[in-house]
């Protein structure tokens, strides 16, 4: 039988969940606005193309509950397998981007590297997980 958790911890945790999801789709928005801004990409098919020059629906919606989905799973692994699922969805996103290239979803300039997203990631995963893990001990 599974013991449960006093619900201060799990309240604490859910808090930590929200704040990490919160945090990603504002720093997803504003990474995208900026690199959008200089011309490095753009989203020829998106919510509301008169308005927002970003993709919405990618980070109000997909971005924040993959991160919660990414955070549930790290949560329950040990250091090594965190780090090598870390890898392994930044070496996704590279063929995720080349795939929503094809399907008309997303343009990169020319002078883009698709490089560029896995280390961005990479860097992006580390920091949500250290935000996520701040807040389960800090609330």
């Amino acid at each position: 039988m599974q013991k449960r958790r006093p619900s201060s911890d799990r309240s604490k945790e859910q808090q930590a969940y929200v704040i990490a999801a919160l945090f990603s789709s504002i720093v997803g928005t504003y990474l995208d606005l900026f690199f959008v801004g200089i011309g490095m990409y753009h989203f020829p098919m998106r919510l509301f193309p008169e308005i927002f020059t970003v993709n919405i629906a990618f980070t109000l919606l997909i971005l924040p509950v993959s991160v919660i989905l990414f955070l549930y799973l790290a949560n329950r692994m040990r250091t090594l397998p965190r780090c090598i699922m870390i890898l392994t969805i930044s070496t996704a996103v590279i063929f995720i981007e080349k795939t929503a290239e094809k399907l008309g979803g997303f343009m990169p300039h020319p002078d883009w590297n698709h490089a560029y997203s896995f280390f961005g990631y990479m860097l992006f995963l580390m920091i949500v997980w250290i935000i996520f893990r701040f807040f389960q001990v800090k609330i």
